[in-house]
């Protein structure tokens, strides 16, 4: 990665900017829900919902604006147009002018065996989605699995043998410190009815989440390009790991006892809101370091191909770790109390007496699978770039 410095960081500009982007909507999407959710404290449940409706509907604004950039393209491609045609250029050296504008140094053509595997891909998810099938989850993934796995043995061919082995070894680093389990939904349950975190106060965790997010992806800039993906994900996973140790204190009433000796200052909000703006920066970084290696190393006319494709795969890691959070759910298993609407009777109980346990073991293994994987990377022919 160090060779980011004398090379020049163009493709990672370009990437930042992605980022940028990503976390752009992250932030905005965040804004809604503080603005939506002032006031909303003591609130009845269905009105709760009501708001969260609000909030989907009002984040339909971002994946409108994306499509909206299509049709403001072709605008000024039309525009352009008209301003060559105005400087007296004929109408076939205006499209021949425009098509070179807009065309890369060397010729692109289809990959077939790209483009079935992701016609593959889409009816096998859309098919197993609605077919109603049992463990449907499970099959959408090991089916997806193996398509974007065949993807990729196809793409890898067009490496080097060196570069080959180096990006197996990189994408299997990032893509289990992305298949990392969650503890599930119940720690937030158990923020709102036992830390009284209400809606409001988790929107504005979010908002300096994602804005702190943005800060460190400049901040941390210098350090992606000098230093190994594995690094990187070593030193994201180390601190990730002392990041949430607040987390699983509190469950154990760290909180009240800071708060009995500072007056009630160090409560559990304010170590929250120290916790998510210290793990902020660190977030969403480490997938910007393996992109940036294959923008340098893709040939010329696959770069987007392998974006793509690599982007399936770790985009799966997704997919494994939502697996394994409800997996580990179904082991220590988490319910909030449950009433119904109309006469107040009791449905479910809460029970929150796993969450330690379940937050214990979180933790363990957000340490010991990325170390894991960068020790295969190690100390095999798989090579972390």
């Amino acid at each position: 990665m160090g060779e980011f410095v004398k090379r020049g960081l163009d493709d990672e500009d370009e990437l930042i900017e992605v980022g940028v982007a990503i976390v752009g909507g992250g932030i905005l999407v965040a804004m809604i829900n503080v603005y939506v959710f002032t006031g909303a404290d003591g609130l009845p449940q269905a009105e709760i919902v009501r708001l969260y409706k609000q909030v989907y509907l009002m984040a339909l604004v971002i994946p409108f604006v994306s499509v909206l950039g299509v049709g403001v393209a072709w605008f000024l491609q039309q525009h352009h147009m008209r301003q060559l045609r105005q400087q007296g250029f004929t109408r076939e050296q205006t499209n021949e002018m425009v098509r070179e504008r807009g065309s890369l140094v060397e010729a692109t053509k289809p990959n077939w065996w790209i483009l079935g595997g992701s016609l593959a891909f889409v009816l096998f998810t859309l098919t197993v989605g609605f077919g109603g099938f049992s463990y449907s989850e499970e099959i959408v993934f090991v089916g997806s699995m193996a398509i974007v796995l065949f993807l990729m043995a196809r793409l890898v061919r067009e490496l080097e043998p060196n570069k080959r082995f180096t990006l197996v070894g990189t994408a299997v680093v990032v893509f289990i410190f992305r298949a990392i389990p969650g503890t599930g939904p119940g720690t937030t349950w158990w923020m709102i009815d036992h830390l009284k975190f209400d809606q409001q106060f988790l929107s504005i965790l979010s908002l300096i989440g994602s804005t702190l997010t943005l800060a460190g992806m400049f901040v941390f800039r210098r350090f992606m390009a000098e230093r190994s993906i594995a690094y990187v994900v070593g030193f994201l996973t180390v601190i990730g790991t002392v990041l949430t140790l607040p987390v699983v204190s509190m469950f154990y009433g760290l909180h009240e006892w800071t708060a009995s000796i500072t007056g009630g200052v160090v409560d559990a909000r304010f170590i929250a809101l120290i916790d998510t703006a210290l793990e902020s920066p660190l977030g969403q970084i480490s997938m910007i370091p393996m992109l940036a290696w294959i923008a340098n190393s893709a040939p010329a006319n696959l770069k987007a191909t392998f974006f793509a494709v690599m982007a399936s795969f770790t985009n799966l890691a997704l997919s494994l770790s939502q697996l394994g959070t409800k997996y580990m759910n179904d082991i220590y298993m988490v319910s909030r109390e449950v009433r119904d609407q109309a006469s107040g009777a009791l449905q479910t109980p809460a029970d929150y007496s796993h969450l330690g346990s379940l937050l214990i073991v979180q933790l363990i293994l957000g340490l010991a699978l990325p170390f894991a994987a960068i020790v295969f990377a190690k100390f095999t022919r798989f090579k972390s770039a």
